[in-house]
């Protein structure tokens, strides 16, 4: 299965090579977005920048910051409830490859490592924390223009947190 799935791939980047973005472009863009952490309730908003070098028609390396999320917790603390919050915050490095399945769209998956820190505020406390995760996500993108584009991404930057977020990208 998984060879007939990579022998239509090969076939179909062959096929579409020719309405490929040009290589050694230099792109920039911004998005906004949902993240859900497993430990907290509900979705948080996100925001991110990015920046990224198409080197070869179908793949790129991209870097990124995105601020997950921000929970406002309670903490128990001596009998009282006292309120704090949590960031959460992202920065990225990775590979992009895409391939496009028609004259304006393209799939794309990306492959990296991201490092998460979290801090955490409450009256009496501050700290924080980091890990370095390995980061996959998939994404659809629309060519407005051979500058402009939008997409829409679905990232996985750990095991207990995902990404929904849609952007833009100029490329220059």
């Amino acid at each position: 299965m998984f060879k007939k799935i990579a022998a239509a791939g090969a076939l179909l980047l062959a096929a579409s090579a020719a309405s490929a973005a040009q290589p050694n472009t230099f792109y920039a863009g911004a998005d906004i977005g949902r993240t859900e952490v497993d430990d907290f309730s509900g979705h948080d908003t996100s925001v991110g920048a990015f920046v990224g070098y198409q080197f070869h028609q179908n793949v790129a390396v991209e870097g990124g910051l995105r601020r997950l999320a921000e929970y406002d917790i309670g903490v128990l603390t001596g009998g009282l409830m006292r309120a704090g919050d949590v960031r959460v915050n992202q920065a990225h490095l990775s590979l992009v490859g895409s391939l496009p399945v028609g004259e304006s769209f393209s799939v794309y998956g990306r492959l990296g490592a991201n490092r998460l820190e979290a801090r955490i505020s409450t009256p009496g406390y501050q700290g924080k924390d980091s890990t370095t995760r390995a980061l996959y996500g998939v994404g659809l993108s629309y060519a407005y223009s051979p500058a402009v584009s939008a997409r829409l991404e679905v990232q996985k930057p750990s095991s207990d947190a995902s990404n929904l977020s849609a952007g833009l990208s100029y490329r220059f």
